[in-house]
């Protein structure tokens, strides 16, 4: 199975992604821990990917949503961003909505 596919198979089966470093319990960077606090604030259930653990999935991801950084944020297969513009969306509500 390619990159693409098992990509596309993880986000057919969740509606809500993050694709980060190490897990929501134990993130391994500053990015990654934010996203997930943010998904946590807002009582979202998701499903990570720990892209240290997958080396292809971890550069398969940025070529995939054209996305040179990692945390990213998948909601119904469509890539938000990063946790800069989680951050934003939190901020404004914006973010809440989608999720909803």
């Amino acid at each position: 199975m390619s990159v693409k596919d098992r990509i596309d198979k993880i986000l057919e089966e969740n509606k809500v992604v993050l694709f980060m470093k190490g897990s929501p319990e134990a993130p391994m960077c500053g990015f990654s821990a934010r996203a997930s606090a943010i998904l946590n604030e807002l009582n979202t259930t998701f499903h990570s990917v720990d892209v240290l653990m997958d080396q292809e999935i971890r550069e398969g991801i940025k070529e995939y949503g054209n996305w040179p950084t990692i945390p990213q944020l998948y909601v119904n297969k469509e890539l938000l961003g990063g946790s800069d513009i989680m951050m934003e969306m939190f901020e404004t509500g914006e973010l809440k909505e989608v999720l909803e």
